[in-house]
């Protein structure tokens, strides 16, 4: 069994920003209920126990939201109290991570994170102007000054930390900008995610929507500027570019869009329904309560789904694409509609075709200078 990951929002989609183009937002409208409140220290414990017996070797908690921090820091404090007091006979190794968009941190949750050894990923769209374009608080003024606080909190009390940027119409203008500034910052470790348009409508309608067009634009950019970077010694992580050198040397990327099929994850609500992705925590796909089924259960409603059996399937076009086995025809979330029969081709198609014949000869270059360093 690989190692047990759980992806947990303890405040559902409760959030004290609002970002405008908020995905989990729209998700939540999607639903018959949309907010799902607080999770309880009964459902919590729970979820602790079921996990840390379903586990073998390693399991994490992921908090994300909605802002999981609204859950408020007692609920974590009691999380890795409990995790600490209950037997493990198992001996499973267990971590932390939580997704946040930093807005309210303090000393005292950065004493919490760097005390139980907490991966955190700070939302940051870019600079000022950029991030302070859609990621707005409740009165909609810019976020940015509260966010780049919270970054220097994390680093006075030594907490390890990345930055996950929403790559949107306004900052893919200007990969090279947010780049730049992300190297000025010393944020060498960085995740870009494509913007989300609405579920259900037709893609590129709004005006943060992320095109095709657009984001091949980002990536090109972005990759020049990070390959000059590499090759001078300068490491920086990129996750997409760090997949995608995996694929080159024959090993299974880590990240689930790249893999051309659904992962078995293990999305758990505030209620305790869980859900199969975070993209698609939905009525329709919901495959148990923690509180009342068991993760063998939910596995066997997973498989029953054709949740993850449908990812598999690939367009015509796709079978003859050059760029297929880096490719993999992307996230299920981007190629709608998938069911028993077929499945769409992914929005960013083009994107990732144009980016891949720009960027292939240069990411093998990167990976053997790589390989070259470490003596391989």
């Amino acid at each position: 069994m690989p190692p047990l990951s759980l992806l947990i929002k303890p405040a559902s989609g409760s959030c004290n920003m609002r970002c405008r183009y908020c995905f989990y937002a729209d998700e939540a409208e999607n639903r018959a209920v949309a907010l799902l409140g607080r999770m309880t220290r009964e459902t919590m414990h729970t979820m602790v126990d079921k996990a840390l017996a379903y586990a073998d070797g390693d399991c994490t908690f992921a908090f994300q939201g909605g802002e999981p921090t609204l859950a408020g820091l007692d609920f974590f404090r009691d999380l890795s109290d409990y995790v600490d007091s209950r037997p493990n006979p198992k001996r499973v190794r267990v971590h932390y991570a939580v997704q946040t968009n930093g807005y309210a941190l303090d000393e005292d949750w950065a004493e919490w994170f760097a005390e139980n050894h907490v991966l955190v990923g700070i939302s940051l769209d870019g600079p000022k102007e950029l991030h302070d374009r859609y990621r707005v608080d409740r009165e909609g003024k810019g976020t940015f000054n509260r966010v780049m606080a919270s970054i220097r909190l994390l680093e006075k009390h030594k907490v390890e930390y990345n930055i996950l940027t929403v790559v949107s119409a306004a900052n893919a203008r200007r990969g090279r900008q947010v780049y730049s500034f992300f190297k000025k910052q010393g944020f060498r470790y960085q995740q870009y995610i494509e913007c989300l348009d609405p579920i259900g409508e037709v893609q590129g309608g709004h005006e943060y929507s992320l095109t095709p067009e657009r984001y091949e634009a980002f990536l090109k950019s972005v990759f020049d500027a990070w390959y000059q970077d590499m090759k001078a010694g300068r490491y920086v992580y990129n996750r997409y570019f760090e997949n995608l050198m995996m694929l080159l040397s024959g090993q299974a990327p880590e990240s689930c869009n790249l893999r051309g099929v659904c992962g078995p994850q293990w999305v758990i609500e505030a209620d305790g329904s869980v859900y199969p992705c975070d993209f698609y925590a939905l009525d329709q796909w919901r495959l148990g309560n923690i509180l009342e089924d068991s993760f063998e259960t939910m596995e066997e409603v997973r498989r029953a789904s054709g949740f993850v059996e449908w990812s598999r399937r690939l367009p015509e076009e796709c079978r003859a694409c050059r760029w297929l086995p880096l490719c993999r025809n992307g996230c299920r979330r981007n190629r709608e509609p998938v069911t028993a029969d077929s499945t769409g081709k992914n929005y960013f198609c083009e994107a990732y075709k144009h980016f891949l014949e720009y960027a292939c000869p240069r990411l093998m270059e990167i990976y053997q200078l790589l390989r070259q360093r470490a003596g391989i």
